[in-house]
C-alpha cells in the first residue's frame, strides 16, 4: 500500500478532518468563519471570571485599561505573523507538524500533555456555564477558595452540560464554527448590555467617574497577589500563549485561505479580552457593594466570583442564557483541539470518539471549581508549559535554513525521537520555572524568555545532533 493510500484510509477513518495531510484548497474558509469562531471563543464564559479576578488583585485604572489594550495587541500580532503565517503555508495540524520535527514518540508525550491541559481549560468553561444553569435551582455557588464539588445539584448540572458540549465539539470544525457564528452576536450583546447596566448601577456618568472605579488601585484580596501594569500586559499577551506563540492554532488556521485572516483574532480579542473583561469587572464592582460581599470582606475572605449570578443580577434571564452560551462557544473549540491532540496519539481512532473522550475529561475537570476560581494562575501555567514547544516550530520554519540545519528533521531521517527538541524544552522550562519559584516571580514574566530560550537551544542542539544522522 502506498503512503498516499495509507493516509487516505486514515483520513476516511478520522472523519474528514485532515489530521495527517494538508487541507485541500476546496476546503479552505474565508474570514467570516474565523471571525465568528474567535468572537465566540474569546467573548466567552471565562471572561465573566477573569474580569472580576482582576479586581481581586487590586489593579489600578491605568494598569488595567492600558495594560489590556497593549497586551491584547501583542497577542493579535503573534497570531497574525506567526501562527497564521505558518498555518496557511503548511496546512497541517499542530500535532502532525510537530511530528515531522520531533518524531512520533516524542510528540506523543507532548500531545498527551497538551490534550489534558486543554481538557482542564474546557472544564473551567463548563464550570462557568454551570453557575448560570444553577440559578433557577437555587444552587449554592462555588466560592473563590472552593476546590471540590459542593452539592449533588452541581454535579448533575455539570455532567449534563459537559455531555451536550462534547457532542457539539465531536461533530468537527464546521459544526464548531457554525455554533460560534450563531451564538457569538448574542454573547457580545450581553457583555455590552451588562457593562452599560453596571455603569448605571455604579452611578458612572463621565469618563473620570469610570476611571475612578479603579483609581490608583487597592490592596489585593486575601489569597491574591498585587497586579501592576506589567502583570496585566504580559498576562493578557500570554493568556492564549499556547494558541499563538505555542502554535496550537495551526490546527485552526490550516483552513484559512490566506495569512491575513489572522487579523480576525482581533475581533475576538478586543471584544472578549477587552470589552468583556472590563464589563465583567464592572459587574463584580457592583456585587462588591452588596451586604453579602461586604460580609465576606469583613471576615477576611474574598467574595464569591460566580458568573451566572453576576450576569443575572444585571440583565436577568438574558444574563443566564448569555453565560451558558458563552461557556459552550469556548469549550467547543477547546475540546475540539484536545480531541485532535488525542487523535495524533491514536491516528486510526475516530475523531468523533477521541473528541468524546476529551469532552469526558473536561466534564470531570468541570466538577472541580478550582480550575475556574484560580483561572489567572492556571492560564499562566498552561501557557508557560506549552508555549516553548511553539518556539520549536517557529525557529524551525524561520531560522533552520539560515542556521545550516534541516527543517522537518524527524520526517527526513525517519527518527522517532528528536533529542534536540527534548533538551531544548527541558532546559528552558526547568531553568525559568526554577527562577519563578525560587524568586517568587509571576509566571507570565518568564514566558517570553522561556520561549526564546527554547527556540535558540533547539537551533544550537540541532547543529550538534543532526551531524550524527544522515538525511
Amino acid at each position: 500500500m502506498t503512503q498516499y493510500s495509507i493516509e487516505d484510509d486514515i483520513e476516511q477513518i478520522a472523519g474528514g478532518e485532515y489530521e495527517r495531510q494538508r487541507v485541500p484548497e476546496s476546503k479552505l474558509k474565508g474570514w467570516k468563519s474565523f471571525l465568528g469562531m474567535y468572537a465566540g471563543e474569546h467573548a466567552a464564559g471565562t471572561e465573566f471570571v477573569i474580569g472580576p479576578l482582576f479586581l481581586t488583585t487590586g489593579v489600578s485604572a491605568f494598569d488595567l485599561i492600558v495594560g489590556l489594550l497593549l497586551g491584547n495587541l501583542m497577542a493579535v500580532l503573534s497570531w497574525r505573523f506567526l501562527t497564521a503565517e505558518i498555518g496557511t503555508k503548511f496546512r497541517y495540524t499542530l500535532y502532525f507538524h510537530l511530528e515531522k520535527i520531533c518524531g512520533k514518540k516524542l510528540v506523543t508525550v507532548y500531545n498527551l500533555a497538551n490534550g489534558i491541559l486543554f481538557c482542564f481549560l474546557a472544564g473551567a468553561m463548563i464550570t462557568v456555564s454551570a453557575t448560570a444553569v444553577g440559578i433557577p435551582f437555587d444552587m449554592e455557588m462555588p466560592k473563590l477558595t472552593d476546590t471540590m464539588p459542593n452539592s449533588i445539584t452541581w454535579v448533575v448540572i455539570v455532567l449534563i452540560l459537559g455531555a451536550i458540549i462534547s457532542l457539539i465539539a465531536a461533530k468537527g470544525y464546521n459544526t464548531v464554527a457554525k455554533a460560534a457564528n450563531y451564538m457569538s452576536p448574542i454573547i457580545v450583546l450581553a457583555f455590552i448590555v451588562c457593562g452599560i447596566v453596571a455603569l448605571s448601577q455604579l452611578n458612572v456618568h463621565s469618563f473620570s467617574d469610570f476611571w475612578n472605579l479603579w483609581g490608583e488601585g487597592s490592596e489585593p484580596f486575601p489569597g491574591q497577589i498585587k497586579y501592576t501594569f506589567w502583570h496585566v500586559f504580559l498576562w493578557s499577551w500570554f493568556a492564549n500563549a499556547a494558541m499563538h506563540i505555542g502554535m496550537s492554532d495551526l490546527s485552526v488556521f490550516r483552513f484559512a485561505k490566506k495569512p491575513s485572516i489572522g487579523w480576525t483574532t482581533a475581533g475576538g480579542i478586543y471584544i472578549g479580552h477587552y470589552i468583556a473583561w472590563i464589563s465583567a469587572a464592572l459587574l463584580y464592582a457592583v456585587y462588591l457593594k452588596s451586604p453579602e460581599a461586604q460580609a465576606f470582606l469583613a471576615g477576611g475572605q474574598a467574595p464569591t466570583v460566580a458568573p451566572g449570578p453576576l450576569a443575572y443580577n444585571a440583565i436577568g434571564v438574558f444574563g443566564i442564557i448569555a453565560v451558558i452560551l458563552a461557556g459552550w462557544t469556548t469549550a467547543n473549540p477547546t475540546i475540539y483541539r484536545a480531541g485532535l491532540a488525542f487523535q495524533a496519539i491514536i491516528p486510526k481512532a475516530s475523531t468523533f470518539w477521541v473528541t468524546i473522550l476529551a469532552g469526558s475529561i473536561a466534564t470531570i475537570a468541570g466538577l472541580f471549581p478550582a480550575f475556574a476560581m484560580k483561572l489567572l494562575d492556571f492560564v499562566a501555567l498552561y501557557g508557560f508549559i506549552l508555549a516553548p514547544i511553539g518556539a520549536i516550530i517557529v525557529f524551525d520554519h524561520f531560522f533552520a535554513e539560515k542556521s545550516g540545519i534541516s527543517s522537518f528533521f524527524a520526517e527526513k531521517t525517519n527518527i522517532s525521537f528528536n533529542y534536540a527538541v527534548l533538551w531544548a524544552w527541558l532546559i528552558s522550562f526547568g531553568v525559568f520555572y526554577f527562577i519563578s519559584v525560587k524568586f517568587d516571580i509571576f509566571l507570565s514574566f518568564v514566558t517570553l524568555p522561556t520561549w526564546l530560550c527554547c527556540g535558540i537551544l533547539y537551533i544550537l542542539f540541532s547543529k550538534y545532533y543532526q551531524k550524527k544522522h544522515t538525511i
